[in-house]
């Protein structure tokens, strides 16, 4: 079980997140200067961060960042 976590915007990521996505995390803050937190969660083993509710940076399922939008947001490649 990985327990979920929160933290500030221009902290860096919580310790559990993955280097792979510290990038994408970063290009969401410079885009969304009015955000404030990330929340961290997992789904089916795979991290969730969410900024606010203004972004969603994920990993596929070769570990590679990827930015859930409302587009992509009902694929369910995670399933795979």
């Amino acid at each position: 079980m990985q327990l979920g976590a929160r933290w500030r915007v221009g902290e860096p990521p919580h310790r559990s997140v993955p280097s792979a996505l510290h990038g994408a995390i970063a290009a969401q803050e410079a885009t969304h200067p009015g955000a404030v937190s990330w929340t961290l969660t997992w789904l089916e083993g795979r991290p969730r961060c969410a900024l606010d509710d203004v972004a969603l940076v994920t990993s596929d399922l070769d570990g590679r960042a990827i930015l859930v939008t409302e587009s992509n947001e009902d694929d369910d490649d995670w399933l795979n």
